[in-house]
């Protein structure tokens, strides 16, 4: 398997990456401390067994899956249909930027290409993998689907359908994640939401439109 140190990543999309990183960590170490804050005033305010109780449900609201994000978007690029193609199947696809952009490494396998992200100080670490699939429609339009899974366990699937508009490229984009998540999750999902289109300029690439839909 070849090093992480053999996968260019484009600089300009981890410059992005980097920021949402910068907002998205210190606001789930907000969301604990809230949780603890509750948990503490619990018991200072009434018992331990009441603060128990209190922590119990926190601690399933938090991790209970209950969410699932989905939703389509159009990007407009000058590049040509198949210089896009190469870049949505290659190990640095433009919508997974976010991920890829914040990563330890990038590893290329024979089967999938693997995001490694260290977390908690490098206590914890998530990796996530991304299988590619290609094929050409009737029309001549080229479909590229992205399968993701974090520490193997499904994650999300995106798929892009990549068309010539004149001197340029229209590719239509359709994701959903395949496990709901908890509330946890819910500011990380704002954050992201916050610089999705960011990152994807800095490739290159115009958000035309976007339909976003994220509850139960």
């Amino acid at each position: 398997m070849p090093s992480t140190n053999e996968v260019e990543r484009p600089r300009e999309a981890v410059t992005v990456a980097k920021r949402y990183l910068r907002r998205e960590r210190p606001l789930n170490v907000l969301v604990v401390t809230l949780a603890v804050s509750v948990f503490l005033g619990t018991y200072l305010t009434a018992s331990m067994l009441s603060a128990i109780a209190v922590a119990a449900v926190l601690v399933v609201a938090a991790r209970a899956p209950v969410f699932r994000s989905r939703g389509t978007f159009r990007l407009r690029t000058d590049d040509p249909p198949a210089a896009v193609v190469e870049e949505f199947a290659g190990p640095t696809p433009p919508v997974l930027a976010l991920q890829w952009g914040i990563a330890d490494g990038v590893s290329v396998g024979d089967d999938a290409v693997r995001y490694r992200t260290s977390y908690l100080f490098g206590l914890r670490s998530v990796t996530v993998a991304v299988r590619t699939r290609t094929d050409t429609a009737a029309d001549g339009e080229r479909r590229v689907e992205l399968e993701l899974t974090a520490d193997d366990r499904p994650w999300a699937t995106y798929t892009a359908t990549v068309s010539g508009e004149g001197d340029g490229t229209v590719v239509d984009v359709e994701y959903e994640s395949d496990r709901r998540f908890g509330v946890r999750r819910v500011p990380q999902q704002f954050v992201a939401e916050r610089y999705r289109d960011d990152v994807l300029t800095a490739q290159g690439y115009t958000v035309v439109e976007r339909d976003a839909k994220f509850g139960l």
